[in-house]
């Protein structure tokens, strides 16, 4: 068993784990476990000239990496991929310190990582160009793929390792540096994620660890010349205002932002399967999913069945510190979180909702909030149209398909959505006509490393997996020339 403990967590520039210099006196931060509310640690901020110590750093490291053959970046990415299986148990450990989640899905998110290290790094070795034929003898045509530059990359803390890794890994095996402004709440993980493609033997600058004021770092980095491309995961209003930022500069970006997926469940369906699979996705991390499914959508004449058989399921979700066994489901992240799940749901009873389970902070002690079922909506209920982003589940009925599809596409989001059916027409109809970047039917299959991930609409543009996510990091260059 890990006895670890948690770390003071520094920035990570130029080959060196560092203490930064913060701004206006504030160099460092306390680190809060959320399920004791105690402070576990400190984190080192960054300080104007540490950014731009980190920026210079990148830009070396860029001229180094991208003339590494693809073949060697693909032996060094292996490398930091079993040295991070190695310390799974003890990284593990440290995150659901520092986010909460139990500990088993900290396991499953590390040991994720290593897997979509492994995926990029064979993708390092297939970032193939082409020959278009030509129109005129003795001419040749090549499109080249070369590495768009220094990457200016931001995560969030609800998957302090799984947000990272998919940036870190697409840079580096497309010959790009990067910069990665990590999560201040859960800053510990990341570094080690860090810290095992460091041991590998990854080249001085090639990816920088930073912390510190959020918007001081975006509003510094994102402009900057040497900058050439800006990766965000988040909410959807910062997004913007980074993807706006990002734009007068022409940098290239992607947004991976916001949701609130519908979970449709059609009369057809095999009710138990549904129940089972969309309370355990729902209460994963306790809710702090962007694909988490949100808005629960029943068919009238399974609607009876489907709440009471939710309903039971919840009360089977043991809540509490992340590192006892048996545990489901966590604290959330902060208090914020518990504030926003208040809220939420006091807004609801008050417009007539009925409560079914839950609603309520558990305890004095930790960010705890019971999961919570609420029916009887009315449609301007807040849960119905804010991400809610925590162990809240409304369930409504619907009487036609039309209808479901209507009410599944009325948001602004479009980043993933669900559906329960036993018809084959049925889900074509669903995967046509729902606006959505991803849509997962009767089982739960996103978030793969070789499948795209990424929304439409409000919730952003670009993909974090798949095939796709490398075309991010890499510019097209066509060279046309007639022999001499």
């Amino acid at each position: 068993m890990s006895t670890v403990s948690y770390p003071d967590v520094q920035l990570f520039i130029d080959g060196v784990w560092r203490e930064g210099h913060g701004h206006d006196g504030a160099a460092h931060q306390p680190i809060v476990n959320p399920a004791t509310e105690e402070e576990i640690g400190t984190l080192a901020h960054a300080s104007r000239a540490d950014l731009d110590a980190a920026l210079l750093a990148a830009e070396k490291g860029f001229a180094t990496w991208r003339h590494v053959p693809a073949h060697e970046r693909y032996k060094l990415m292996r490398k930091a991929a079993e040295i991070l299986r190695e310390r799974a148990e003890d990284i593990a450990r440290i995150m659901t310190m520092e986010q909460g989640k139990p500990l088993p899905e900290s396991r499953m998110e590390t040991l994720a990582a290593a897997d979509i290290i492994d995926w990029f790094a064979e993708e390092a070795r297939r970032l193939y160009g082409r020959l278009i034929p030509a129109r005129g003898a003795g001419v040749q045509q090549i499109v080249h793929k070369e590495p768009v530059g220094v990457v200016a990359a931001f995560t969030p803390w609800n998957f302090p390792i799984n947000q990272a890794v998919r940036k870190i890994s697409a840079a580096l095996a497309a010959g790009c540096s990067i910069i990665l402004k990590g999560p201040e709440e859960t800053p510990a993980s990341c570094a080690a994620l860090v810290k095992a493609y460091e041991d590998a033997g990854l080249p001085k600058g090639v990816v920088n660890l930073v912390f510190g004021v959020p918007a001081e770092i975006s509003q510094y980095l994102i402009p900057h010349p040497i900058v050439k491309k800006v990766t965000f995961t988040g909410s959807t209003a910062v997004g913007k205002q980074l993807a706006a930022l990002a734009g007068a500069h022409m940098k290239r970006v992607t947004m991976e932002l916001g949701g609130h997926a519908p979970a449709v469940v059609f009369e057809d369906a095999d009710v138990d399967l549904a129940v089972k699979l969309l309370s355990g996705a729902k209460f994963r991390n306790a809710g702090q999913v962007c694909v988490s499914p949100t808005r629960f959508l029943v068919h009238e004449d399974i609607y009876s069945r489907f709440v009471d058989g939710f309903t039971e399921a919840v009360g089977q979700v043991k809540v509490g510190n992340g590192l006892e066994d048996g545990v489901r489901m966590g604290p959330l992240a902060n208090s914020r979180r518990v504030d926003a799940m208040e809220a939420l749901t006091a807004d609801a009873l008050s417009k007539g909702a009925t409560l079914h389970a839950g609603g309520a902070r558990i305890g004095n002690k930790g960010y705890f909030f019971q999961p919570t079922v609420l029916t009887d909506l009315a449609a301007d209920s807040r849960i119905l149209n804010e991400e809610p982003f925590g162990p809240i589940v409304p369930i409504m009925p619907f009487t036609s398909t039309e209808a479901v599809i209507e009410e599944a596409n009325r948001l602004p989001y479009g980043l993933a959505a669900y559906a329960y059916t036993t018809s084959s027409a049925r889900a074509d109809e669903f995967a046509r006509r729902v606006e959505s970047g991803m849509i997962s039917i009767n089982h739960h299959g996103l978030a793969l490393p070789e499948v795209p991930f990424g929304g439409i609409k409000d919730s952003g543009y670009g993909s974090e997996g798949g095939i796709e996510a490398m075309e991010a990091y890499v510019n097209t260059k066509f060279v046309t020339q007639l022999g001499v």
